[in-house]
């Protein structure tokens, strides 16, 4: 079974790196020593703290092997060459024109794992990223969801 490759760019990546790093440097450490100070306490059938410090422990393993599994299966986006900025593609960022309320606003495709709409990152899952792929600026797109709207794109990076 081949296993998913995960996109991301490589400031996606680094991201991931820091936070494993995180993980095994400073909150695994943390951890043991809150398993330290609760076996302390005496008995541990009772110990909230030791409970509390195990299922610390174990969220903090669980997101190191699921870090440890995205890093493995990392697929780096190529932050496109100049040839390629003329067409949308995974990591490209594009300024759009909402036609419903005149709107424009700028985003970039990535991977799924590191969509964060707040900070102007969609999935390349998301619909507004699927209909915009392979299009280039000047384009008017619908994008296809339950109540349809159009956007021009303006710009590509």
């Amino acid at each position: 079974m081949e296993l998913e490759k995960v996109l991301i760019t490589k400031e996606g990546l680094d991201k991931l790196n820091q936070e494993l790093k995180n993980l095994k440097e400073v909150q695994r450490e943390e951890v043991i020593e809150e398993l330290r100070d609760a076996r302390a306490q005496g008995d541990l059938s009772e110990n909230a703290d030791y409970d509390a410090a195990r299922n610390r422990q174990a969220q903090v393993e669980s997101r190191i092997r699921e870090i440890e599994n995205m890093i493995a299966n990392a697929e780096l986006i190529d932050n496109q060459s100049d040839s390629k900025k003329k067409i949308v593609r995974l990591g490209s960022t594009i300024t759009i024109l909402d036609k419903s309320d005149n709107t424009e606003y700028t985003y970039t495709i990535v991977g799924s794992v590191e969509s964060d709409p707040l900070q102007g990152k969609v999935s390349n899952e998301a619909p507004l990223s699927q209909a915009l792929m392979n299009h280039v600026k000047g384009d008017k797109v619908t994008v296809r969801v339950k109540d349809p709207y159009e956007v021009v794109i303006l710009k590509i990076n």
